[in-house]
């Protein structure tokens, strides 16, 4: 089979996905390698906003391609899902630049791994997004529905670091700068959140091929 036989389409998905989950795994060897075990190299790896939206960004992408006749697959696949992944990982991009990228210096791989999942995932994804012609209307609803995901997210830093004593990021560490500041941190942040998606639905509108009728 040659390069102009495959559908432009899963070439894309494709260079997405193997970026995407060869930054998570030079990621995850990283932690592994700097805790004391195994358990607590993936406690650690899980905790990440980052982490858990490029495998959410590696399933959009992925599923469709190795999977796409079952029912998992076909839910990953639609626009909504993916239209939300580019939200996220865009708001990984710009949360991680603004508030975090001065906090550290990895090197060596951890460099590239910083660098592909902060910077390359979420610009791919975005390019993806504008080049690909979305098939679905995304309602406002639909919109405001993608911040359920970073909504849980919240919760699960809350609870986790209750039950562990570990929050991933300083500026939702409840036990070092309380609930108050906290709680207004997320607020803060969500704001962007919808922001973003607000962003990411123009762009389906401005593309659709209604908006050229």
């Amino acid at each position: 089979m040659t390069t102009k036989s495959i559908p432009r389409d899963r070439i894309a998905l494709t260079v997405i996905a193997a970026v995407t989950w060869f930054g998570l795994l030079l990621r995850l060897n990283g932690y592994l390698g700097a805790s004391e075990s195994i358990v607590d190299g993936l406690v650690l790896y899980f905790g990440f906003f980052t982490i858990l939206t490029n495998i959410f960004v590696g399933l959009v992408v992925t599923l469709p391609l190795v999977c796409g006749g079952t029912r998992v697959a076909r839910w990953f696949a639609t626009d909504a899902k993916l239209g939300c992944a580019t939200t996220a990982i865009m708001f990984v991009c710009i949360a991680y630049h603004i508030l975090l990228q001065h906090l550290w210096s990895p090197q060596g791989w951890q460099w590239v791994a910083d660098m592909t999942l902060h910077y390359v995932v979420p610009l791919m994804l975005l390019a993806y997004w504008i080049w690909r012609v979305p098939q679905q209307p995304i309602s406002t609803l639909g919109t405001l529905a993608w911040s359920a995901y970073p909504a849980v997210y919240f919760a699960y830093v809350l609870l986790r670091g209750e039950l562990i004593g570990l929050y991933p990021y300083h500026f939702i560490d409840a036990a070092s700068i309380g609930y108050g500041r906290t709680l207004l941190n997320a607020v803060g942040l969500l704001v962007l959140f919808v922001g973003l998606g607000t962003l990411v639905k123009g762009i389906a509108r401005l593309r659709s091929p209604a908006s050229a009728n």
